[in-house]
């Protein structure tokens, strides 16, 4: 338990990114297997359409500094790269 009133409402604070940031991470993981779903099944529009707002939710949550830039670049990267794998 907190000593202080202001280590309490840090801990508080402290707890409510923790949510947030879960949700925003769980949400980028749910988009990615439906992403990969799609790869799986060969449709290539609906893949197109769903890497777009993969793409997004990595930059957003890179920008709020959720996940770090370079993890959020990896992930697109390889995303691409499944999609383009269809084409060929």
């Amino acid at each position: 338990m907190a000593a202080k009133g202001s280590a309490e409402k840090s801990q508080r604070k402290s707890e409510a990114r923790r949510l947030r940031n879960r949700m925003v991470k769980s949400r980028i993981r749910s988009e990615i297997r439906k992403f990969l779903e799609l790869i799986e099944e060969k449709n290539k529009e609906k893949a197109v359409e769903v890497y777009r707002v993969c793409q997004k939710l990595l930059d957003t949550a890179a920008r709020k500094n959720i996940i770090h830039r370079r993890t959020a670049a990896r992930k697109k990267s390889r995303l691409i790269e499944k999609l383009k794998s269809l084409e060929a």
